[in-house]
């Protein structure tokens, strides 16, 4: 016979071509989800290249900027593992709100803290989970490349399509607002640090803190004002140069606007793209975190002291009637609902899909856990009070600790090369919506690149509350995509489907009301 073929090789071929075909289906669901996010002339999203990864490398490119490499962790095919899936997800939920954590749980009470950590951890996975099957209840139809805002279109028509693109724009113009503050925080800490350095500077802060080479302060006690580090000189130097420098380099009043001058160009670039090879310094940064508060609790030691409901000089409470400005920070904490089908859909093994996703979630509330926890029960009571603990709590350390120096330099660098992400991701999802291109003018670009920086600009001169503003972004986007859309999709499509009972009504009801009550409770407390 001039050729045979065992039947085994033909299985292997067969196996092949099913294989060659997945992952032309799974490259395909990546180009068009990119390819929806800018326009046809501006390559920053469409189809890069880590849409073909090599067999020993992926790359990541989460939706809200971060774009990693990890090495080994693929099967070559465009599928990624368990431990690729879980690690995109922490990575992607980590952000700003990591610094607010210990400041919310001395809102809410040691105690309760702890306890609201853990249920909000709950409660948003299994609305997570909610909008992981949103897509699968939707019968006759390919769903394949839908995202959330597309099953929110289709129950809710154009009122679902315009409210999901207005509360997607709350979050990312908020967490812009929220990196201008901490950019506007760090840059003053950083130069001030800096100048001391040069000029051999030896600075004593006006504000009260502890003794010793471990030093922490408490800034609000100084003034009724969000806190201005202001500080005194006492060693050889030009005095009048001093005065200079606090005079022009002021955290509230100039360096928000030295910002504008590096960060409005940027924003106003055709294609960002290249700042997301420097976002893996945001998992750095959080690594360093940890890092960070483990030196200092061993350093400074364990300081609690259990009141349950009555407040002294030093400590709070167990439970506090403030404990709404915790959850409301912790929604945005444990905020991915817009974009975690886009991170699960090319795991390898989807039937690990809700195992994967509640790992993440774990991993993601140990983190917050532990950081805020370990800040809050070593933070020095007495002589400080627990009140003392502030909305970013690296504000509690001097500019001069070397520790949160560099920690500082870490987070300014990192959020510099993620604004500029951030705000192309708002560029297209707004100005495609309204002019059918991401670049229709120059002029229109700069308007609103303008509006966005101005709020930020705003903000951090007269509201550099970072607590404040995360929580209140947070309740008004987890409103819809936490709460209130992947409960009301659930029902509708279990009643269509003749299987909705009456307690699945009571129960999803209730956590709308849930979400609903967090939002209004920001702005009565």
């Amino acid at each position: 016979r001039p050729f045979h073929v065992e039947p085994t090789n033909i299985v292997s071929v067969n196996d092949d071509m099913q294989r060659v075909t997945d992952e032309a289906s799974a490259m395909n669901k990546r180009i068009h989800y990119y390819s929806r996010l800018t326009s046809p002339a501006d390559r920053a999203l469409i189809a890069p290249d880590h849409v073909l990864p090599a067999p020993d490398e992926i790359y990541v490119y989460s939706p809200l900027g971060t774009a990693f490499k990890v090495d080994s962790c693929t099967d070559g095919y465009g599928k990624n593992s368990s431990i690729v899936t879980i690690f995109m997800i922490w990575n992607t939920m980590m952000g700003t709100s990591i610094l607010s954590i210990p400041w919310g749980i001395k809102q809410a009470g040691f105690t309760s803290g702890i306890i609201l950590i853990l249920l909000m951890g709950i409660l948003t996975l299994y609305c997570c989970y909610r909008v992981v099957k949103s897509r699968k209840m939707i019968p006759l139809l390919d769903t394949s490349n839908w995202e959330f805002p597309d099953v929110c279109k289709y129950y809710f028509g154009s009122f679902g399509q315009w409210s999901s693109l207005l509360f997607s724009m709350v979050s990312l113009v908020g967490a812009m607002v929220v990196y201008w503050v901490l950019m506007s925080n760090f840059l003053f800490n950083t130069g001030k640090f800096i100048y001391n350095f040069v000029h051999d500077v030896n600075v004593t802060d006006i504000v009260p803190g502890t003794n010793g080479s471990n030093k922490v302060i408490c800034p609000s006690a100084a003034s009724s004002h969000p806190p201005q580090n202001r500080s005194v000189m006492f060693s050889s130097g030009n005095d009048t140069g001093f005065e200079l420098f606090e005079k022009w380099w002021n955290k509230s009043q100039t360096v928000p606007f030295y910002l504008v001058a590096i960060l409005l160009p940027l924003l106003n670039l055709k294609s960002p793209s290249f700042f997301a090879k420097f976002n893996v310094l945001g998992t750095v940064s959080v690594v360093y975190l940890v890092l960070l508060v483990t030196v200092k609790a061993a350093r400074l030691g364990i300081h609690l002291e259990y009141n349950w409901f009555t407040e002294n000089d030093f400590f709070v409470p167990e439970f506090r009637i403030q404990f709404p400005q915790l959850t409301g920070v912790l929604t945005l904490a444990f905020f991915i609902h817009n974009c975690v089908i886009t991170l699960l859909q090319n795991n390898r093994n989807q039937e690990n899909n809700v195992r994967d996703l509640s790992i993440a979630y774990f991993l993601v509330g140990l983190t917050y856990l532990y950081v805020g926890v370990i800040i809050f029960a070593s933070f020095p009571s007495p002589p400080l009070s627990k009140e003392c603990i502030e909305q970013n709590f690296l504000d509690n350390f001097p500019s001069d600790d070397i520790m949160s120096f560099v920690a500082r330099i870490f987070l300014l660098f990192q959020m510099m090369t993620v604004y500029p992400l951030l705000g192309y991701l708002a560029r297209v999802q707004l100005l495609r919506q309204f002019f059918g291109n991401a670049y229709p003018s120059i002029f229109h670009v700069l308007i609103l690149n303008i509006a966005i920086v101005g709020a930020g600009v705003a903000m951090a001169i007269f509201y550099p509350n970072i607590g404040g503003i995360i929580r209140y972004s947070g309740a008004t986007c987890g409103l819809a995509f936490v709460f209130v859309y992947p409960s009301l999709i659930y029902l509708i499509s279990q009643h269509r489907a003749g299987r909705l009972t009456w307690p699945a009504l009571i129960i999803h009801i209730f956590i709308i009301l849930l979400g609903l009550a967090n939002l209004i409770a920001q702005f009565l407390l």
